[in-house]
């Protein structure tokens, strides 16, 4: 296969009743460990950085992004790059040069009309250069400022948003939040049916990394099509390296822990795309 645009991937998993599991690269072993696990489950995934993991990179997008689209372009899978949670608008501008296929732009935190104003704009200038372009409505929990963890989307507010701003895709808080360390999230499973019947857009489901795979199988079914993963991804990391320095303190040569990092990543990502296409 090669680098594909999202819209495409997106479209194909909502035609098939199925969501499509995009996850956060944060630096090469992710693109590497969630193209592996996409190959494995035989099948099609998101790759996405976050404006947090460019800052991580210096502020650099070009570096990470055209690792990732590497990555992608020597896959045997289906692979897309998505700019995800920007809220520079000088980032976003970057997006279509360096081989992304859609974008997440992020106004939740701003008033209602000031969202609307912004991401329309954030729309026309992503469809003018072939982006699909996804916002947020409902403020997903775990992060600091607005976004409150027991915040829902309104589906009446969501289908006049959708209306007002032209968006691909919708980011709606349903009950998970961003950064648990457990996945303990219960979601509201009426109101994302009731979502997915007010709009003509695709629902996307943020902060999935604590939601266990029977919710999120049930997630599928209420109608949701993209779902991002990112810390459970970090989880795997981190514990496989400490557990490979742990039981050899000696170890300097970093192919030694991040390697079994990679691959405990790589399982993450294919049972996750597994529970997303039953």
């Amino acid at each position: 296969m090669s680098l594909v645009p999202t819209a495409d991937l997106v479209a194909d998993a909502r035609a098939h009743g199925r969501a499509v599991g995009a996850f956060n690269v944060i630096c090469l072993e992710h693109a590497e460990a969630i193209v592996a696990g996409a190959e494995r489950a035989g099948l099609p995934v998101i790759l996405q950085i976050s404006e947090n993991a460019v800052k991580f990179h210096g502020g650099r997008l070009a570096p990470i992004a055209a690792a990732s689209v590497a990555v992608a372009r020597a896959s045997s899978a289906a692979v897309s790059l998505h700019l995800d949670h920007v809220e520079d608008d000088g980032l976003l501008r970057q997006a279509a040069e360096h081989g992304f296929g859609s974008v997440m732009y992020d106004a939740s935190t701003r008033p209602y009309a000031d969202n609307v104003e912004a991401t329309r704009a954030a729309v026309t200038w992503g469809h003018e250069r072939g982006l699909w372009v996804e916002s947020e409505l409902g403020e997903v929990g775990g992060k600091d400022g607005a976004h409150a963890p027991g915040a829902r989307t309104d589906p009446g507010e969501a289908a006049e948003y959708v209306a007002a701003t032209g968006v691909d895709g919708l980011a709606v808080a349903v009950g998970s939040s961003h950064a648990m360390l457990d996945r303990s999230a219960a979601l509201d499973h009426d109101l994302i049916a009731r979502l997915a019947a007010a709009v003509v857009i695709p629902l996307v489901l943020h902060g999935s990394s604590g939601v266990p795979d029977d919710e999120l199988r049930a997630a599928v079914r209420a109608g949701m099509v993209k779902v991002n993963i990112g810390t459970a991804l970090n989880i795997a990391f981190t514990g496989a390296v400490r557990e490979r320095l742990g039981a050899d303190p000696k170890v300097v040569d970093p192919r030694k822990y991040l390697a079994p990092a990679r691959d405990s990543m790589t399982t993450v990502v294919e049972q996750a795309l597994r529970v997303l296409a039953p």
